[in-house]
């Protein structure tokens, strides 16, 4: 499946991802919620619209309550301490690569906006996806 396009390969539109988003981890226990500071002074509906690059660890991306990845040293120390069974550990996100694809169309700070159908990935193998985009009145191409 191509993101930003139907089967017929025309595009679509998704939605402009801002403050207050809901992301979940394929590792994590619970959702979080994404913070955009306001540098890029771009709103969308009344929040800070998001772009590729608000992807820094415990500033834009918070912990998902517990983390569950054997990628993760934490929780490989964990389990081993407990002889095997798996140990879920406090999720600190390990984020260094921007949201991926953006929407290039859509300039946002000179980079691409952050749709809702944009993916993260973290070191520890986690997929960081966005549930709920925070505002659902602006689309973006």
């Amino acid at each position: 499946e191509n993101p930003g396009k139907n089967r017929e390969g025309a595009l679509t539109m998704g939605m402009h991802v801002c403050m207050g988003a809901t992301l979940q981890c394929s590792f994590g226990a619970a959702p979080s919620s994404l913070v955009v500071l306001p540098v890029n002074r771009v709103m969308t509906n009344n929040m800070p619209a998001a772009n590729i690059m608000d992807h820094i660890p415990m500033v834009n991306i918070l912990p998902f309550a517990m983390c569950s990845s054997m990628a993760n040293p934490v929780v490989i120390a964990a389990t081993a301490a407990k002889l095997g069974v798996m140990t879920p550990m406090p999720c600190v996100p390990a984020t260094p690569a921007p949201w991926v694809p953006g929407a290039p169309t859509v300039l946002l700070g000179n980079m691409p906006s952050l749709s809702n159908s944009s993916k993260l990935m973290c070191m520890w193998a986690g997929v960081i996806q966005v549930v709920a985009p925070g505002q659902f009145t602006e689309m973006i191409p």
